[in-house]
């Protein structure tokens, strides 16, 4: 079954936060401080996909000018390989496009290997290695991505 993605409303913020944590070892999934401050920074995007009616993901990116940053995508284990976090990625994508976006870039544990082939699979290169990006002792691969410029109607 497709998921239904819609953006963001507030009364959705426990749920999202309840989704990072469970997708996310201690001190790597946000808190509801810093979740609720990237919701709310300017050029925020949130889509959420909802499954057999309810919360199944979620993505969250920002963006200023020609850049964004896709800061997390969440798809809750029981809807993984499904298509939600494709559907998720690609409606970001476009919206993102649409609102002048020509690169994203965001970045992945080097020792997560799902997400390191889902987001190739998306189209998504490695630029870098970060050191000690999460909890001060994981690396992180910053990926990125171009965008196209999207097509006149």
């Amino acid at each position: 079954m497709k998921p239904t993605l819609r953006p963001y409303a507030p009364e959705d913020f426990e749920e999202l936060y309840t989704i990072d944590q469970a997708c996310y070892a201690p001190g790597i999934a946000y808190s509801k401080r810093t979740l609720r401050l990237f919701l709310r920074l300017p050029g925020a995007e949130c889509l959420v996909a909802e499954a057999d009616g309810r919360i199944a993901g979620f993505i969250l990116a920002e963006h200023e000018g020609e850049s964004a940053h896709l800061i997390t995508i969440d798809v809750l284990a029981a809807e993984r390989r499904r298509g939600v976090g494709t559907a998720l990625l690609h409606a970001i994508e476009r919206t993102l496009a649409a609102r002048g976006v020509r690169q994203v870039e965001l970045e992945t544990a080097t020792d997560n290997h799902a997400a390191i082939a889902f987001w190739q699979k998306h189209g998504y290169r490695t630029v870098g290695v970060l050191r000690n990006y999460y909890l001060d002792r994981l690396d992180a691969y910053s990926m990125h991505k171009p965008l196209p410029a999207p097509k006149e109607a």
